[in-house]
């Protein structure tokens, strides 16, 4: 146990030591969750000209679990690099990372309770983003407020908190990146995949074969069970199983870029 004591004082220590590593062209700030019964620091990363053309708007992917996304000084097993991917890009989006709650990111994440872990309050975390951040970040940034230019983007739990709000709020977010989805957590969220009339929702889902036992097949299921509410032709959805792909950032960060090339902003 000392053992085990020593190796995570170690490990905050080399975090709290860590330079950053968040480009110029992302800042914070904290906003109010009166949803959540908390405050929410938020991670906002705006395009290289955005200062210089004041005319154009631009497309928004809001994000789970911003300690992972821009800066290495703060994520727990390295970033997604996600700045400088659309840096290279020269994407035209902005992206609105949000924190998690730490000890609460499971019960933000995940729309349904688990027998063993709880959780079950992401209808708050979502309601949150659609109806106080979004409102936000719209008034206060020169943004694109379509569901075709708003994307819900995550990764494990994030990923199935992103493929549920997409379902669940089709009237604000018309595209979703779902990466590695904890689809396990419960069964009801096949149910409710189940209950929607007709999925318009353009969709990449990604995982690898690495993952766990269950992470490709959950993901076929899911992905069969999407092909019975719209039709194929439609193209509106791409599944990616990567060869030797593991449950970690390295996975989603070497994949982002053609996945928001795909999805398209």
């Amino acid at each position: 146990m000392k053992r085990i004591f020593l190796a995570v004082l170690l490990l905050f220590t080399l975090i709290g030591k860590a330079q950053s590593t968040a480009s110029k062209n992302v800042s914070t700030f904290t906003i109010e969750a009166s949803q959540l019964h908390t405050s929410k620091k938020i991670w906002i990363y705006l395009p290289e000209n955005y200062s210089k053309d004041i005319q154009k708007k631009y497309s928004v992917i809001y994000m789970p679990d911003a300690q992972n996304l821009f800066d290495a000084k703060t994520s727990y097993a390295g970033e997604w690099n996600v700045d400088e991917k659309l840096d290279s890009l020269k994407a035209p989006v902005i992206v609105v990372g949000i924190e998690h709650g730490n000890e609460k990111r499971i019960d933000e994440l995940t729309p349904f309770k688990n027998e063993k872990y709880g959780g079950g309050n992401a209808d708050n975390y979502l309601d949150f983003i659609v109806n106080t951040l979004k409102p936000y970040i719209d008034k206060n940034y020169r943004t694109k407020t379509k569901p075709k230019n708003t994307i819900l983007f995550g990764s494990s739990l994030g990923g199935l908190v992103a493929y549920y709000g997409t379902l669940k709020y089709p009237q604000v977010f018309g595209k979703a990146g779902v990466f590695s989805p904890s689809f396990w957590f419960s069964p009801e969220i096949y149910t409710f995949t189940e209950k929607q009339l007709k999925i318009k929702t353009k969709i990449y889902f990604l995982c690898g074969d690495k993952e766990s036992d269950d992470m490709v097949k959950d993901l076929t299921k899911m992905k069969r069970l999407l092909d019975t509410k719209r039709c194929y032709c439609f193209h509106l959805d791409k599944t990616k199983i990567v060869k030797g792909g593991e449950h970690n950032e390295k996975l989603w960060r070497d994949h982002f870029s053609e996945v928001i090339l795909w999805l398209g902003y």
